[in-house]
């Protein structure tokens, strides 16, 4: 069977392998862990999808781990040597059960967050709109996609990043978007919704540090220019 829609096919800001690249293994689904090592779907199925059927009809990371070869190769687009990189992946995270998790990254400067987000957002023809959650030390929790499209207040809504903001225990947020234009100024909605956002979060007891606006290989901090 002919393995065509694959990662290059998501838009980059969704692509599994530069979301492990940018944010950490420990930041991505099991879903995207297994598009990862699948890294093509099957005819007319993405490679997402393709993983997410591969979950639901184990029950889960520790049913695919517990799945024979035999089991693994019976499923559609699967084949033997799909089934064979499952096992020795699953084998290897079984022999490095003792090491501790990934370090989280610290997230004090712009610099930092624009190292994060750009391998995301280099060649996306529209805006995307993250949230990175961080905790007490400023280190990094998670990073939240929030949006994709022209950005306003109906689409960046305050309830839909708050919302994933409060699931992690964050103590602070950073907001960042990309400007496919190429320009890193902000705008004036943009400095309105950051506002916004920061007087959500200020009821919410969870401080907007800072918005980032990524244009091209630049980038604009609001707050090192006066404007949060």
């Amino acid at each position: 069977m002919s393995l065509v829609p694959s990662i290059r096919d998501l838009p980059l800001a969704e692509r599994p392998r530069e979301r492990l690249q940018s944010l950490g293994a420990g930041m991505l689904s099991s879903a995207e862990l297994l598009a990862v090592i699948l890294g093509r779907g099957v005819t007319g199925e993405p490679v997402l999808q393709s993983a997410q059927r591969l979950l639901a009809h184990f029950g889960g990371p520790s049913g695919i781990a517990s799945a024979s070869v035999e089991e693994l190769s019976k499923l559609k687009g699967i084949g033997l040597a799909k089934a064979c990189q499952l096992k020795a992946a699953f084998e290897l995270a079984k022999r490095a059960g003792g090491i501790k998790g990934e370090y989280q990254p610290c997230i004090k400067t712009p610099e930092d967050v624009f190292q994060i987000i750009y391998p995301l957002v280099s060649d996306a023809k529209k805006e995307y709109f993250f949230c990175l959650m961080l905790d007490v030390k400023s280190r990094l929790i998670k990073v939240g996609h929030i949006s994709a499209g022209s950005l306003d207040e109906s689409v960046v809504h305050p309830r839909e990043v708050f919302k994933e903001a409060l699931s992690a225990s964050a103590a602070t947020v950073i907001l960042a978007h990309n400007h496919p234009s190429g320009d890193a100024e902000p705008s004036p909605d943009d400095i309105g919704l950051s506002a916004r956002l920061r007087e959500a979060g200020s009821i919410m007891g969870i401080e907007v540090l800072d918005h980032i606006i990524i244009g091209g290989q630049s980038f604009t901090s609001l707050k090192r220019q006066g404007l949060l």
